[in-house]
C-alpha cells in the first residue's frame, strides 16, 4: 500500500450505483465519462486489495482518473474539459470520476489531501499524478505525450 500511495499521492472518488455495466459500457463507447465506486475501481483501475504492494493497471486502454466532489469549484470547472476530451478521445482512453465524498475509503487509501486531485494511468508504467484543476490544453499534452506517447 506504501507504494501505491507513493505513486498515487492523492486522489479522489466517486460513486453512482444507479447506472450497471451495459449503461457503463456503452457510455465509454460513447466517449463519455464514467462514475467509478470502490469495487469498479477494484476491477477496473487497480485491486490494491489483492495486489496491496505492486502497481497492476487493470485496464485496456490508458485513463484519466479525476477525483472530485460535487462543492469543489475547481472540480466543476473542469468536468466540461473532461467531457469535451472524453468524446474527443474515445477511441484512445477512458475517463473516470470518482466522488471523495461518497468513496471515502479509496480517499483515505490513497491519501487524498486536495482536490481535484487527477491521475493520469498509462497502459504499462507508472501513474502521474496532477493537483488542481488543469486547462483543455495541459489536459491534452498529458494525453498526447505521457498517455499515448505520441510526442
Amino acid at each position: 500500500m506504501v507504494a501505491v500511495v507513493l505513486f498515487l499521492g492523492s486522489c479522489s472518488m466517486s460513486a453512482n450505483p444507479d447506472k450497471n455495466e451495459s449503461e457503463k459500457v456503452s457510455q465509454q463507447k460513447k466517449g463519455e465519462v464514467v462514475v467509478l465506486n470502490k469495487a469498479d475501481f477494484l476491477s477496473k483501475v487497480f485491486n490494491y486489495e489483492k495486489n496491496p504492494t505492486q502497481w497492476t493497471y487493470e485496464g485496456n486502454k490508458p485513463c484519466i482518473i479525476d477525483f472530485y466532489a460535487d462543492w469543489c469549484g475547481p472540480c466543476k470547472r473542469i468536468a466540461p474539459v473532461l467531457v469535451e476530451l472524453a468524446e474527443q478521445y474515445k477511441d484512445d482512453i477512458i475517463i473516470y470520476k470518482i466522488n471523495v465524498d461518497n468513496e471515502k475509503e479509496l480517499a483515505m487509501a490513497f491519501g487524498i489531501q486536495s482536490i481535484p486531485t487527477l491521475l493520469f494511468i498509462p497502459k504499462t508504467g507508472t501513474p502521474q499524478i496532477s493537483q488542481g484543476a488543469l486547462s483543455k490544453e495541459q489536459f491534452v499534452e498529458q494525453i498526447e505525450s505521457f498517455l499515448l506517447k505520441k510526442k
